[in-house]
């Protein structure tokens, strides 16, 4: 019998740029669905890959002195290797530059054209580089800014060809009116139809003029393919599709999609513009998107200018590659973003990874081996916490399926864990060592240590997609293998008389803190941001009125105050300005005040300075103090004037 077909594919990665692991994570988090349906049993197709075409890039590519191609190149390598240090299994890695690619986009391109759904025009409007986006002024931020990455935007006009989106809009509002599952998880739905298409859509720009880094429309050359018809298209042109009729077997067997692994902030295009183009070439929808949350440092967004982004390379490095798996797949939520920080990555390592699972598996083999010379046995001397703790390892299975088949891949772990958990618990019911003192209960102690070494079998077999690793290294030194998916609902697989390793490994060592601070500190000044030469400036520099209005003071309360790991002169305060969110501020001040000194005080802070991420703290503002001479600094306060209050 053949084995149902699962077609999974990531968003493919935009090549300006080297991928940090908020952008990994992703990868890593298809890997995972990919790796998990396999083991139930599906033929499975992962495809990944770069997005390479755009102004962005043909500015980046001038800039360093190369052709874009030779630009593209170099940054698909990267890409392609950091997918690879995560242990990723994708079975294709397509590139918009592919000659095959870019053929079909023209063909497509045509197509559309001929039925009358692309049309020739101009556009005039506000244009965001970095987001390859035209927006109009009234989808513009509060600041003027682009909507989407809030970077400037500026005006444009050109020739240009666009799709007709307002063609289909009321068969896509249909469509996913009948389809509750299609978009995943169920705000991204509400934020779609409400925002974009029961407002009504705009007409689509689809080609550029302005730059020439782009896929040629063949019966225009002046014009460019645009970014998302080129990029999106991949998720059929990897797999074979023609449009003039001659799509591989390939294709006609693994589209439509099970499902597109995306991230929040592109779900418009996917879950708009993508189906409507597949409508209009009169192509089956996928059959889920999902546009996960961002994968956050410190509580903000990964940025270079912020200097707080991480790579996979130096996690990996420092933790290795299943414990940054974990890291990022255990601690993502499955709506809101999830919060990665060093502190929580040593914790987790120490607590679930050496404690929790590594110290459960050495002391099984370890009293295996001490009481049975190694061999595993079930006497079949059964006990009533014996039955409780099968109960909980037959349900895993179930509870992993359950989470896995709703995408909530984080709380799959969590069930396998508490497995684990359950398994410690069993050795300190059961107490192997003072069975161990009376011969009489050999037996006894033989069935305790049998029913450790199947229960972590099981959990070793369902941590395999997401520790692949982990999970070999495990059942090797139970002397087994991993085992079949359809036989881990069922206790007492593992063969009487096996014998686990004499020479047991540790899985993950428990990380010092203080020595882990020195190799983070390393890490982070590898990619803070450098500092520009400050300049001497002879007398009092004066400016105009409207200079000062630029800058906005605001009282706020010190509603929480502590010293920031790493950095003797800074105190983190958390301050509230009179807004829903509580602000981040690192003083240097740490000197002349304790965080006592300074809770419940009401001080004065910029709070439109650019945010500086500060030895890990991101640091939304500056509060005002006064160089008091003789080294010594005092903090302006102003008690008794309402948090948010602004400063004239």
């Amino acid at each position: 019998m053949s084995k149902p077909k699962y077609y999974i594919s990531t968003a493919i990665a935009y090549t300006s740029s080297r991928p940090h692991i908020g952008n990994t994570y992703e990868i890593v988090l298809a890997d995972s669905i990919a790796r998990y349906k396999r083991m139930e049993g599906y033929d499975v197709y992962f495809q990944t890959g770069t997005d390479e075409h755009g102004q962005k890039i043909e500015e980046k590519a001038n800039a360093a002195g190369i052709t874009p191609k030779e630009y593209v190149d170099n940054v698909a390598k990267i890409v392609k290797a950091n997918w690879d240090v995560m242990n990723t299994s994708y079975d294709k890695f397509i590139r918009t530059t592919d000659d095959y690619h870019e053929k079909q986009v023209q063909k497509i391109f045509k197509k559309l054209y001929e039925q009358g759904d692309i049309y020739k025009g101009h556009y005039e409007g506000m244009y965001c580089t970095p987001c390859e986006s035209f927006f109009t002024a009234s989808q513009l931020d509060e600041n003027g800014c682009c909507p989407d990455c809030h970077r400037p935007v500026k005006p444009a006009k050109e020739e240009a060809y666009f799709f007709k989106m307002s063609k289909y809009a009321d068969r896509l509002i249909d469509y996913i009116n009948k389809h509750p599952e299609f978009i995943q998880p169920p705000q991204r739905k509400t934020e779609m139809m409400n925002n974009f298409l029961l407002p009504g859509l705009q007409d689509l720009c689809v080609s550029r003029t302005s730059f020439k880094w782009g896929i040629p429309v063949d019966f225009d050359d002046k014009h460019v393919v645009y970014v998302w018809l080129d990029a999106l298209t991949n998720y059929i042109t990897g797999i074979g599709y023609d449009c003039d009729g001659n799509s591989t077997e390939q294709f006609k067997r693994d589209w439509p999609a099970d499902l597109h692994l995306i991230g929040k902030d592109i779900i418009r295009f996917h879950t708009i513009y993508w189906p409507i183009f597949l409508m209009a070439l009169d192509l089956p929808l996928p059959k889920q998107v999902f546009g996960h949350p961002w994968l956050l440092m410190n509580g903000g967004k990964m940025s270079k200018s912020k200097g707080n982004v991480i790579y996979a390379e130096d996690l990996v490095d420092l933790f290795g590659v299943d414990a940054v798996r974990y890291f990022v797949l255990h601690e993502m939520p499955f709506e809101s973003d999830g919060t990665i920080t060093w502190d929580l990555m040593i914790e987790r390592t120490n607590s679930d990874l050496a404690n929790t699972l590594g110290n459960l598996v050495n002391r099984t083999i370890s009293m295996t081996n001490k009481y049975f010379g190694g061999v595993v046995e079930n006497k079949n001397v059964v006990e009533d916490v014996d039955n409780d703790l099968k109960s909980v390892v037959l349900a895993t299975k179930n509870s992993v399926q359950t989470k896995m088949d709703q995408l909530r891949v984080a709380d799959a772990i969590s069930e396998i864990f508490t497995l684990f958990k359950r398994c410690n618990k069993y050795i300190d019911e059961t107490m192997p060592w003072a069975l161990a003192k009376d011969e009489a209960k050999a037996d006894r102690l033989s069935t305790v240590l049998y029913n450790l070494v199947e229960s972590i079998t099981i959990g070793a077999a369902l941590l395999t997609p997401f520790m692949p690793d982990t999970a070999e290294k495990i059942v090797a030194q139970l002397g087994t293998t991993l085992r079949a998916y359809d036989t881990l609902d069922t206790f007492g697989v593992y063969p009487n008389g096996g014998k686990v390793t004499d020479k047991p490994e540790i899985l993950f060592a428990r990380i010092d803190p203080k020595e882990m601070d020195e190799k983070i500190a390393a890490v982070e000044a590898k990619y803070a941001p450098k500092e520009e030469p400050k300049k001497e400036i002879e007398g009092l520099a004066q400016i105009h009125i409207e200079d000062f209005a630029k800058v906005e003071l605001r009282a706020a309360k010190v509603v929480a105050c502590e010293p920031i790991k790493r950095a003797k002169k800074l105190l983190k305060l958390t301050l509230d300005d009179g807004t829903s969110t509580p602000r981040t501020v690192a003083s240097g001040i740490a000197k002349w005040y304790k965080p006592e000194d300074l809770i419940g005080h009401t001080v004065i802070v910029v709070a439109n300075l650019k945010p500086a991420v500060l030895c890990g703290v991101e640091s939304q503002g500056m509060i005002l103090a006064a160089d008091a001479g003789e080294d010594d600094v005092r903090v302006v306060f102003v008690d008794g004037t309402p948090a948010g209050s602004k400063i004239r």
